[in-house]
């Protein structure tokens, strides 16, 4: 079992860079692929980026790339995602996740946290 845990949320305003970090515990994130996804108000669980365990592999989603980086240490059991340039339209609950595979869909990640807020202001 791994309980994972976002921090770094927050209240930020368009232009802007935020960085959140997913830290595993109970179990390390050992051979695991960790996502991020988010959710706005209204609106499905959108993709937003994924890395391998060996991070050689990393996919994002369409409305990120450019903008945001992710990245992980697997010897702090941590996972990162780098946000620059941030729209009004990536207000989201941002969540990480870890799975088997590099997946780009929900149901790839047997893990979820519990989600941290990012508002961006315009």
């Amino acid at each position: 079992q791994v309980q994972l845990v976002e921090s770094g949320g927050g209240l930020v305003q368009a232009g802007d860079s935020l960085t959140l970090s997913c830290a595993a515990s109970g179990r390390t994130f050992s051979g695991s692929a960790v996502g991020w996804f988010r959710q706005a108000p209204g609106k499905e669980r959108e993709f937003v980026a994924v890395i391998s365990w060996t991070g050689a592999v990393r996919f994002y989603g369409d409305s990120v790339k450019g903008r945001f980086t992710i990245s992980r240490d697997n010897a702090k059991n941590r996972g990162y995602l780098q946000m620059n340039s941030l729209y009004v339209e990536d207000t989201a609950v941002y969540y990480c996740a870890a799975g088997s595979t590099t997946g780009r869909t929900s149901n790839a990640y047997a893990y979820w946290g519990q989600g941290t807020q990012v508002t961006v202001s315009s």
